[in-house]
């Protein structure tokens, strides 16, 4: 991406998706994907697409942040050569996408799309071409244990094989419990990742592990079940229960990892994009690694053309032991042609020619 190249259009919209249910984690429900979608317009026309996906239950941030965020963006971004991508990135951290991720992430996504359509270049191969295919989980999200139940047998229904749920909240690790195992009894040989969204606290997390045991249920990976800040009670969580923590709360920057790294606080930290955006993303798995630190891929609830994005990175840089890239299943319409391929669960985009090859229909 050497020739010089100048943005020459930049827009954005509203872009809501209902859900086929409300999408529940420990901190409340999203019955809608309230997302944006980013369009960038390079010099001969070639045009790019990303998309926002802000989770008010997440981290806070809602559409209204990331349209304002864009607005700012839109008036100095005219015209600026793209020569330097990571250059750009870093200018709309400072004045256009202070505090709002999801609107970095959108821009990003958009404009890497739109130079790898213009240069022929699909985008995993972009990412450093290491593979083309991930396997997926697929979420369980809070509810009644009757509905994780439905939920465990249409997810085995579709063939995918790992089995996220939800966890913390307000109903306590004995309500949680009772929802794990009635996963487990209809999918004994699935292998469970338990995310608690930064929902739980100690105590709550040590009575769950003793549940679990006495079920005798072994989690594959306990996801960020105490408070983003509480690494010493990750470290305590892994030591007591002997099982792998992932990070993804806490870790939402390199400096981030470092710090997990230092405190022993987790093996595995989930990369989404949406946290930060892609330049940041790229950061942090750099430091990951330097730390030998597990990868993970997740994201919000975002459509295909985020999903496919995230898979494009994951499987270009190679590495990632867990993906968590299932929302597009839970939206009830899809407004884009294109985008990853998904047989049970496993995902695949060595199909893609250029750039992410999603586009709106």
């Amino acid at each position: 991406m050497t020739a010089r190249c100048f943005i020459r259009a930049f827009d954005f919209e509203p872009l809501d998706i209902p859900l086929h249910t409300p999408f529940g984690i420990s901190g409340g429900a999203q019955a809608m994907a309230n997302n944006v979608l980013v369009t960038v317009e390079l010099d001969g026309g070639f045009v790019g697409y990303g998309e926002a996906a802000p989770l008010p239950p997440y981290n806070g941030e809602t559409q209204a942040d990331a349209l304002l965020a864009l607005a700012a963006a839109r008036d100095w971004l005219i015209g600026r050569e793209t020569t330097n991508w990571h250059e750009l990135a870093g200018e709309f951290r400072n004045r256009g996408g202070v505090g709002c991720g999801s609107a970095q992430c959108a821009f990003e996504m958009a404009l890497l799309d739109a130079l790898t359509r213009r240069d022929g270049v699909p985008l995993w191969k972009y990412f450093g071409g290491a593979g083309t295919a991930l396997e997926t989980d697929m979420t369980v999200t809070t509810g009644s244990p009757e509905q994780a139940a439905a939920d465990a047998r249409a997810i085995r229904g579709r063939g995918i094989r790992q089995i996220k749920i939800k966890v913390g909240g307000p109903k306590g690790p004995a309500h949680d419990l009772g929802r794990i195992a009635a996963i487990h009894e209809i999918a004994p040989a699935a292998p469970l990742i338990l995310d608690g969204n930064a929902g739980l606290s100690r105590t709550d997390a040590s009575e769950l592990v003793r549940g679990l045991r006495e079920h005798g249920i072994t989690p594959v990976l306990l996801e960020q079940w105490l408070a983003k800040d509480d690494l010493a009670g990750m470290r305590a969580l892994g030591e007591e229960s002997g099982w792998l923590v992932a990070a993804d709360e806490s870790a939402c920057s390199a400096a981030d990892v470092r710090r997990i790294a230092q405190e022993r606080a987790a093996q595995i930290v989930n990369i989404k994009l949406m946290k930060a955006g892609l330049a940041t993303a790229l950061e942090i798995v750099e430091a990951a690694r330097a730390e030998g630190i597990g990868l993970m891929i997740g994201g919000n609830v975002e459509s295909i053309l985020a999903m496919t994005v995230s898979a494009c990175f994951a499987a270009g840089q190679g590495g990632f032991s867990f993906a968590d890239l299932d929302t597009p299943l839970f939206l009830a319409t899809n407004p884009f042609a294109g985008g990853y391929t998904l047989d049970g669960g496993m995902i695949s985009v060595a199909h893609i020619q250029a750039g992410h090859g999603v586009t709106p229909r």
